[in-house]
Formats: C-alpha cells, structure tokens, sequence
C-alpha cells in the first residue's frame, strides 16, 4: 500500500481527552477517530489489526471444532423477556421500537439469539454437541464511556456458544475454548492471566477471565506470589481464620459523635482502631433491604452477597431508603434494634469483634462495647468482604497481591439458565426430553487492538507484534525528489509486496522528519529507509521494538528482513 493513497491521518499533539496511552496513540497515529462518546471509526490501518486478529480468533475457534455463522444485531424483545433478561439485564441494553411499535434491542449479546436458533433445529442427542461463533459489533449503553476503545458503546466482539448433552461433554468443550482462547492471547502477543471470575448478568458458573495485565486495567486481579492462584477481586475467597479476644464484655453504651460518619472519622474521634469498628452497608437484593456488616478496615463485597443469595440485582439502597428502613441517615447505621423487614448478616470477621462501635441508628449517634452475638440479631454469618493483599492466597500456598488487568476474554459454564428459560430441549437416548446444557465464550475483538497498544509502546509511538502488525515493512525514500531514492523505493515496495509481504511504502512529499516521526508512530516491525546511500544499492534497515539499525546491501535485504521478523 502506498501511503500517499490510504488515509493515515497522524497528530503531534496527544489530544487533551485522551486519559490512556492506548487512546492517545490509536488518535496520533491515526488507527481511529471518534464520532461520538464511545463510538469510533476504526480508519485503515485498525482495521488491518482487527483482521488479523480476527484471523488468528477464527483459526483458534475452528481448531476448537466451533463453526462461525452471523447473527442479527436487531433483536426482538420477546426473546428477552423469554429469558427473564428484558429488565434485569440493566440500563446497559439498548431499547427500541420501530414504526409498529414492537419492542427490539441492539445486540448487547446473544445467548437468547442463538437458544432460539438452536432449539427450533436440533432434537437429538445425535446431533450434540454443537459449538458455533460470530464476530459482530455489540452495543452497550456505557453510562461513562471512557479510554477510547476499551469502554466504548459500540465495539466488537467475538461470542461463541456450545450446547451438550451432559456436563462431561461440556468440560470437555470449555477446556478446548480455555485452550483456544490461550493461544489465541499468546499468538496475538499478550502477557495475560486467566482468572477466576464473576458470570455477572450472563448466569451460569464456573467461568474465567482472560486479563490482560496493565496499571490501567480496571479489573484488580487478586493472584498468590508462591503459586499458580488468580481471581478477579470480586471472586476470591478470604479463608483468614479470626480469632476473637479474651477480653471482658463491656456494657454497650450509645455515645454522641456530631459529623463524624465515616470510619475514618468515627475512628479517629473515638480513639479506637478501624478494626474495632463495624461498617454496616444497606442493600436492596432483589427488592429486599440487607444490612450487611464489615470490619471498619475491610470493604463489602456486593458480588459476595449477590452469590449468597442468589440474586439477579444487587444495589446499594439510597439515602431515602436508608430513612425509610432505618429511620436514620446514611453514616450512623448500624444493626441493633433493627426492624425485622431488614436481614442483617455478617462477615465472619465481625464475630470475632469484641467491645466494638457500629451506628446507633440515629443522627450523630454511635454504639461502644458493641458485641455482635449479643447486641445484635445476626440472620448468618458468611464471607463478605474484598480479599485484601497481605491475606492468604485462597488455595492455602503464599500470600495474596494485586495487579491491575484489562478484561479480553471471557469463558463461562452457562448450565441449563437459558434453555431451560426458552424450552432449548433435546431427546436423549433414553427418549427422554433434557433441557440442553450450555457454555459461553467471548472475546473483546476492538478492546484487544486497544490491549495490545497499552503493552507495546514506547515514548515515541506504537510497537507491533509481529503477527498483528497492520503491515510487515514501512519503506521510506528521504527525498521522493531523487530519482535514485525514489526508484529505488519503488522497486522494494514491488519486489517485495509480490514475494507476500505486507509493506507500507512512504511515498509522501514531506519532510524526512515528519516520515520518521509517523513511522514511530504507526509502529510497524521494520523500517527500510532509501537514503543517501541508495545508489550504491545499499538502505538502512531499523527493528522498531529495540532501535537496533543495520546498513543493508539491496541483495542481502530479504534475508535480513526474515531475521527480524523471525521467519
């Protein structure tokens, strides 16, 4: 491709909106421009990235036995309302009605889509199982669209399905997607962790995350530093065992603490430690009022206590319906005395608390010499809180530390959720009707152009792996003006794209600096540079990941250029 002829629009400046690294370079180095919040156009060369990794996917998948198809964006509600999905998916769902006013959505995913597909054509255990795949724009209703790509409203995805006839035959298929997607992240070139996570509002169990690791990742995944343990924060298990003081019960006593609301506050005026403290945290789960209870020094895990109940919504109730349960505002709540429409449960670090403070449910109010099994009515104690680095690893070896992560990737044993939901049945051998067992499996194809970015750069612009690089060989007469440069060029550009590699050839009328600059930018593996040197036959070869430069005689090029890029 000569560039004078594609649109490769580069900035100098980082634009001031842009937070993330990613972001920033994708706009400089012209790979995408914004139409409106959290929707961009991918311009030429991102969508050259986006096909190879689409081609490494689609490799990767059909290996895995799964078949592509394409299913509509457009999708009618009553599939969703069939699911139970319509409202308790969330805001996030885009709604609309057309002319006749029938209810649709913009595919936000496709589990119901592809039930309904499934279960008007198979019947029969003989015809199990099946695993099929897309790769198709998803729209979301980000309420804060942020870092360009990585949490867009418009993006694109690749979502796989697989239907079984037991739950052996789909272990067997989520190992081949865990393998799948394993190549697919370390072909592609990503240092990555698959962790343990959270189903969310897809349903189901046993389903892992495909992290990407980066201090702008807004997952915190929580891995042991001696063996081979990662979750998502939200997912892992405290197994600290408390132990619980031998000191004399104090009687419990309601002291005065004007303004002082927050732990740190309540703390400090009363001269106690956070973890002398009880935080109580109310919750709606499912319509029903939750007060959940912490140490002071720990925080509440909402996805804990979704998972306790199993619920589909869980929410943190509002200042007015903190007044409306407790009759008190938001910052001196607390569990004793508490009306009976409200559970309370506990963390079991809070058991072990003895002559501890919570609210007084009432206005600059505070409870001292607070013992739980005694003051307070305690429907269970359970694991509530965030793992906290510094804690044992949950599988017993070492200790627990944080990194940051980017979510790519996710898997998930989705079970009998949707075909039971739907009627997906089949006939078993036994001639008996069984709903089908389900798995699920996605890629974030856009946010891992975005990932890729956050890991490769440097100071000057972008560093492409090799096999999702837009093109292989950035060629760059100096000076299009001499006829020894230019031809030269030209000639590389066409010898080598006819041998199969993909080369960018810089035939622009601008000054050499401005090429340079752009060529850091765009990042391909392999700079050539036609110089001065051009008739003696001889160029400059620059390996962009490492500034490592060559002089290169013309009939020795190939070979060089197949050392760096490692052919």
């Amino acid at each position: 491709m000569k560039q004078s002829m594609t649109f490769i629009p580069t900035l100098r400046e980082v634009p001031a909106d842009a937070e993330v690294k990613s972001h920033q370079l994708m706009l400089r180095a012209g790979f995408i421009r914004q139409n409106t919040s959290g929707v961009y156009s991918y311009l030429p060369l991102a969508q050259r990235v986006l096909k190879k990794v689409e081609q490494i996917v689609r490799e990767e998948m059909d290996k895995a036995g799964a078949s592509e198809l394409l299913m509509p964006a457009l999708q009618q509600s009553e599939l969703w309302q069939e699911s139970g999905r319509w409202f308790s998916y969330g805001p996030e769902l885009m709604r609309l009605k057309d002319r006749h006013n029938r209810e649709f959505a913009l595919g936000a995913t496709h589990e119901e889509m592809i039930t309904s597909l499934v279960r008007d054509e198979i019947k029969s255990y003989k015809r199990l199982p099946l695993a099929l795949y897309q790769i198709q724009t998803k729209f979301r209703d980000e309420k804060r669209p942020r870092f360009g790509v990585l949490r867009g409203r418009e993006f694109i995805m690749k979502d796989a399905y697989s239907f079984h006839a037991t739950n052996e035959s789909l272990d067997e298929g989520y190992e081949k997607m865990f393998t799948a997607y394993q190549n697919i992240f370390s072909r592609i070139g990503l240092d990555f962790r698959a962790v343990i996570a959270d189903s969310g509002a897809m349903g189901g169990t046993d389903t892992h995350e495909f992290m990407v690791l980066s201090e702008i990742g807004e997952d915190t995944i929580a891995y042991s530093d001696t063996s081979q343990y990662a979750a998502n924060i939200e997912m892992a298990p405290v197994i600290t065992a408390y132990e619980k003081s031998s000191d004399e019960l104090k009687d419990l006593q309601k002291v005065e603490t004007p303004e002082q609301k927050t732990i740190e506050e309540v703390s400090t005026f009363l001269q106690v430690s956070k973890e002398e403290c009880i935080k109580s945290v109310l919750f709606k789960v499912d319509e029903k009022f939750v007060l959940v209870l912490v140490r002071g020094d720990h925080e509440v895990n909402d996805i804990k206590v979704k998972n306790l109940y199993g619920a589909s919504v869980v929410e943190l109730a509002t200042s007015e319906e903190t007044t409306e349960a407790l009759k008190c505002i938001p910052g001196f709540v607390g569990p004793i005395n508490v009306s009976n429409e409200v559970e309370v449960i506990a963390d079991h670090a809070v058991a072990a608390v003895v002559n501890g403070v919570c609210g007084a449910n009432e206005e600059s109010f505070h409870y001292t010499g607070v013992n739980i099994d005694r003051d307070a009515k305690i429907a269970q104690f359970a694991d509530l809180r965030f793992i906290q680095e510094g804690d044992i690893s949950p599988d017993g070896k070492g200790t627990i530390k944080f990194a940051k992560g980017i979510e790519v990737g996710h898997v998930f044993k989705l079970g009998t959720r949707y075909s039971e939901a739907m009627n997906a049945t089949f006939l078993d051998e036994n001639g008996r009707t069984q709903p089908m067992i389900m798995g699920c499996y996605g890629i974030g194809v856009s946010r891992t152009l975005a990932a890729i970015i956050e890991q490769h750069n440097d100071e000057n612009g972008i560093l492409w792996p090799n096999a999702v690089a837009p093109f292989q060989l950035h060629i760059i007469p100096v000076n299009v003006k001499n006829d020894a440069q230019k031809d030269l060029g030209e000639k590389l550009y066409t010898s080598y794209t006819k041998l199969g590699y993909e080369v960018l050839l810089d035939d622009r009328q601008e000054r050499a600096g401005v090429k340079f600059a752009d060529a850091d930018l765009i990042g391909l593996p392999v700079r050539i540079t036609v110089g001065k040197k051009a008739e003696e036959g001889i160029v400059e070869v620059k390996l962009r990941k490492t500034g490592e430069s060559f002089e290169v005689p013309v009939d020795e090029l190939q070979g060089k250029i197949n050392e760096l890029l490692g052919n």
